[in-house]
Parts: structure tokens; C-alpha cells; sequence
């Protein structure tokens, strides 16, 4: 069956009319085609739709039946194309934004409001997970970008270097006396440490450039780098994590300190399906993310 838009719109405006020439003219057709789209209807759905005299025209039983599906069927099409021209307008939509809490609390609230500025009507949801989540969630699509450190693997990714991350010695006051101002990796080995859980890449990272210096005392781990600031903050141990979470740590009045011997640096960036296209509210927040940090 190949009922048109155009005649279940006239099929709506004859049976809101009492007569085929005031239908017409709200139309802008001539009678004679507006008669015809609804014959060639009738002839579609099998049965005839209005009951029609010489005064006025009505709806047989089968048309009111068909009526207010067919008032439906205007709606939800109308406003499945206009929700479409608002998008490729950017006059209103949703975007889901991935990325690590570290980012989401130091530097996306800035990229946020520039975009909000320049694009207001677009709804932005944020989701806010350890790396690998923002790396999963991108993967399988439920989020367009990312923003996190630069995956060891990129399969199926798009990764867009933002800037570089030195990772930094987090102590509370009491363990930064037992440590000079100057530290070598060595230095880190001489208190217990409070590391990220196993099989996430800051764990991995961290651990991996320790362990070429001598044994570590790992006595606590924890799956949040928020939480690893409360455990350095009671005494469990001290730390190492992304300079990105520094003024979060400073801000729990932790201390933060640079390692002055061959540093570990990563970068973070931003991040995408290699499989899909972006849409427009998501190709602007990339190119407003990378414009930031140009």
C-alpha cells in the first residue's frame, strides 16, 4: 500500500471541512485534484471514506475510525522532520559526553561553557567514569566523544592528543616531611603506597615505572582517584597520579610534588568511533575542544 503524506493531508483537511471547496482552498488545489487524491485513497484502503451530498461531505464509520490515526501519523511526522531541521541547525538536541572525573572537574566545565555559548539549545549529558569506561562507552556508541588519557590501543578509535600529562607525588603533610622537595623515583619507594585497582592504565603505568626502581608496599587500592586522595589524606600511604588531579588533591589539602628524574608523561585527548560519523553538535565540541588547546 503507497498512501501518501500528501493524501492523509487532505484526507484530514476534507474531514475538518464541510464541504470539498472549502478543503480545497485551504489546500491550494483545485476541487477536481483534491477529489481525485481522495478517490485514488479510497481506491488504496478499499472503501469509501466520506459520505458526501449536496451541501456537505462526512465521515463514513470507517473514516472516523481512520481520522484520528491519520491526525497522529501528521503530527508524528511533522515533528520527526522538524526534529531532524533543529539538529542539522543545531537549534536543539542532546549530546553525551564521556570522560574521566579528573577532566571533568579541572578542564571540561571551560569547554562546556564556550559550547554552551556558541550552541545554547543543544542539551549536553555528561558521563563521568575511569578511562576504560570512557573508552567503552565510546567503543560501543553510547557516547559520540571522550575525553581521556591516549589509549595503548586504538582499535577502532580516533584519538586527538589534547596535551600532556606529568604525573605528580601525592603525600599528606606529615608523610611530605619524610620526602625532600627534589624527588627521584627511589624517594617514592621509602613509604607504602595507595594505587589505582589492577587492570586500569594508571595502575598499570604507575606500578610499571615504580617497580624499575625496587619492591613496593601497596597496601591499599581503590577504583576512584578521589578516593585514593582520602586514603593518602589518613596516613595509608602516599601516591602517584595524573598532574590533572592536582588541584583536586591540593584542594583536600594533600600535597603534590614533581619528579624530577625521567618523569612519566601521557597524553590526554579526546576521543571517538573510527566507525561512525560525528553529528553536528558533536563535530563542534571537538573542534572547540582541540581550538582550546591550540
Amino acid at each position: 500500500m503507497d498512501v501518501s503524506y500528501r493524501q492523509i493531508k487532505a484526507f484530514v483537511e476534507v474531514a475538518k471541512s464541510s464541504t470539498f471547496a472549502e478543503a480545497a482552498v485551504n489546500l491550494h488545489l483545485t476541487q477536481p485534484a483534491l477529489s481525485s487524491a481522495i478517490k485514488k485513497m479510497e481506491e488504496q484502503l478499499g472503501g469509501k471514506l466520506f459520505q458526501r451530498n449536496t451541501r456537505n461531505v462526512s465521515l463514513t464509520p470507517e473514516g472516523e475510525v481512520l481520522f484520528p490515526n491519520a491526525l497522529r501519523l501528521l503530527h508524528d511526522w511533522d515533528n520527526t522532520f522538524s526534529d531532524i531541521q533543529n539538529l542539522f541547525a543545531m537549534a536543539k538536541g542532546q549530546l553525551t559526553i564521556c570522560t574521566m572525573p579528573s577532566f571533568a572537574e579541572s578542564h571540561l566545565p571551560n569547554i562546556l561553557s564556550v559550547f554552551h555559548q556558541r550552541i545554547p539549545n543543544v542539551n549536553l549529558r555528561i558521563v563521568d567514569v575511569v578511562m576504560e569506561q570512557v573508552i567503552h562507552e565510546v567503543t560501543t556508541g553510547r557516547s559520540e566523544i571522550g575525553f581521556s588519557f591516549e589509549p595503548e590501543r586504538k582499535d577502532g578509535l580516533v584519538f586527538k592528543s589534547l596535551f600532556a600529562d606529568e604525573f605528580v607525588v601525592v603525600t599528606n603533610k606529615a608523610q611530605s616531611a619524610h620526602l625532600g622537595d627534589k624527588l627521584h623515583w627511589q624517594d617514592c619507594l621509602k613509604l607504602p603506597l595507595v594505587m589505582m585497582n589492577r587492570g586500569s592504565a594508571v595502575r598499570h603505568w604507575t606500578q610499571s615505572k615504580l617497580a624499575q626502581y625496587g619492591e613496593l608496599n601497596i597496601i591499599a587500592e581503590t577504583g576512584q582517584l578521589s578516593t585514593l586522595g582520602k586514603l593518602i589524606l589518613n596516613g595509608l600511604g602516599i601516591s602517584i597520579m595524573p598532574a590533572i588531579c592536582k588541584a583536586q588533591m591540593e584542594g583536600l589539602g594533600l600535597v603534590t610534588k614533581e619528579i624530577s628524574d625521567m618523569p612519566l608523561v601521557k597524553n590526554i585527548g579526546i576521543i571517538r568511533n573510527a566507525r561512525k560519523g560525528l553529528s553536528l553538535p558533536a563535530q563542534s565540541m571537538w573542534d572547540m575542544a582541540v581550538a582550546h588547546y591550540e
